[in-house]
């Protein structure tokens, strides 16, 4: 890399997943020392979408119709939204002194035909976060790799494979990182093997979507319904027998895929389900095929995060289905599990300003490594730093200091 500690500079991360309940904020100084960046977390926000927002984006989803009005009204509430995020966790958590922000905006659309992914739809107009901060913003980082002929997901596989590479050499055996969010993933480090990552299947998308249709809550809150349900077996077996579990990675999906559809397809026929036995199915799904595909790989360790750590039932049943693997989050390894998506974005971002690739060709299936992202200038014009050059093979979480 050359110098010992080079390319120093402070990120703001921005993301909504799937589960379309808010933004996601985090701070983060990172810097080059060699071969490793190293990010130092300085604090992260969870900041709710305006309920109006939040509910034109899910009647916006598919199977739902979506004009391009709506769409693009949505566009701007979302880049707005996302504009008042920037600006808070720039006062709130970096004290004002920000470099950067990366956006991965809202996704409303994963366009995936025959297996491959022909398109992909992040909104949140990254114009309205340069003019409210005036700082320059990467966002749009998903569409590069896609063009490369990848799936553009799970991006995590770039945070995962650096960060827990030296976990997988210490312990000589295959590291899944876990992401509960409203779709699971997995990201899987092994030594001397190509890192593997891929969406396993639902995860809170189908538990919140249940949970509102019998209580009119948002979410399963602490897994109550879950908890006082019992497993299904004809229902679970009908959700199982989807063709997207077993099909190979790299594969990728989202809300177009396990929707309301889904789980009336699912339930068509069937002897009335119980609402606790209803969510405790969907749980045991999430549970059953993340288990899976950690057997698949050999995986002997999970490290969990996403709002799903925060679900007991969940996460019970994550414990039994692994059987002798041990899970742990992302907080006992020091990168807090509820910001990680949100550190991940300002690592994207952070690789782009520096000119580092870092799609993971045999995660995403992309062609190979490309430098993702556009860049839109902030109040002053755009100024990039020189290329960083060689690789970039590990992450270390630091401590924040003073």
């Amino acid at each position: 890399m050359g110098l010992r500690a080079s390319h120093t500079f402070r990120v703001i991360g921005l993301i909504s997943g799937t589960s379309i309940d808010g933004i996601d904020v985090a701070a983060a100084d990172l810097h080059a020392e060699d071969s490793t960046v190293v990010l130092t977390p300085l604090g992260e926000l969870d900041v709710p979408y305006p309920e109006p927002l939040r509910e034109g984006l899910l009647a916006a989803l598919p199977p739902n119709p979506c004009t391009a009005h709506e769409l693009t009204r949505l566009d701007t509430g979302v880049g707005q939204a996302f504009a008042d995020a920037a600006v808070r966790g720039a006062a709130e958590l970096a004290g004002g002194g920000v470099d950067l922000v990366a956006s991965l905006g809202q996704t409303v659309f994963h366009w995936v035909e025959d297996g491959h992914v022909r398109g992909t739809l992040q909104l949140g107009q990254p114009a309205w976060i340069a003019e409210r901060t005036g700082l320059p913003v990467c966002a749009d980082l998903r569409a590069r790799d896609v063009a490369a002929g990848g799936h553009g997901a799970p991006l995590a596989s770039t945070l995962d494979r650096l960060w827990l590479r030296g976990l997988a050499e210490d312990t000589g055996r295959p590291v899944a990182a876990l992401n509960l969010g409203g779709i699971a993933n997995i990201t899987v480090v092994a030594e001397g093997r190509p890192v593997i990552a891929y969406d396993t299947g639902p995860a809170n998308a189908l538990l919140d979507l249940a949970a509102h249709r019998v209580s009119g809550q948002r979410s399963d809150v602490d897994g109550r319904l879950a908890l006082g349900g019992s497993v299904r077996a004809d229902l679970l077996g009908r959700l199982l027998a989807d063709p997207y579990f077993a099909a190979a990675p790299p594969k990728s999906t989202g809300k177009e895929h396990f929707n309301a559809d889904y789980l009336d397809t699912a339930l068509a026929g069937l002897e009335p389900v119980d609402p606790g036995d209803l969510l405790a199915t969907l749980t045991e799904l999430t549970a059953v095929t993340v288990a899976d595909q950690c057997r698949r790989h050999g995986v002997t360790t999970v490290i969990a995060s996403g709002g799903g750590v925060a679900n007991p039932a969940l996460m019970a049943a994550l414990i039994r289905a692994v059987g002798s693997a041990v899970v742990k989050t992302s907080d006992d390894l020091g990168l807090p599990g509820a910001g990680k998506e949100a550190y991940l974005t300002a690592l994207l971002g952070w690789l782009t300003w520096c000119g580092v690739p870092a799609t993971v060709p045999s995660a995403t299936g992309a062609r190979g490594p490309r430098v993702l992202g556009a860049l839109v200038p902030g109040a002053r014009p755009l100024i990039l730093p020189a290329p960083l050059g060689g690789t970039v093979t590990r992450l270390r979480v630091a401590e924040k200091t003073g």
